[in-house]
């Protein structure tokens, strides 16, 4: 279960849907992510052929990522089953 949210303008999609503050052209794959996520009990689960699920480190060190689109990336940290502090973001 998500639990927190970093990006505020993704967590306004969540809740309400409003495209407002993500890229209209990403809606759809957010909300395949941000479902996945949702469900999810562990990292493993978000492994889904072509999201590029991997390890971060630094300081993300603990935190996981997914393919967006191009250089956009929904990042979070599992904190037993849940997640927490769900991003989205261009990072490269």
């Amino acid at each position: 279960m998500i639990i927190s949210f970093r990006h505020k303008g993704l967590e306004k999609f969540y809740r309400t849907g409003s495209k407002a503050g993500i890229q209209a052209a990403h809606a759809a794959k957010l909300n395949l992510i941000l479902t996945a996520l949702e469900a999810a009990d562990c990292p493993q689960d978000m492994d889904i052929n072509g999201w590029d699920l991997h390890a971060l480190a630094g300081v993300l060190k603990d935190h996981w990522s997914v393919k967006v689109n191009a250089n956009w990336r929904i990042t979070f940290r599992f904190v037993g089953a849940d997640i927490e502090l769900v991003d989205y973001q261009d990072y490269h």
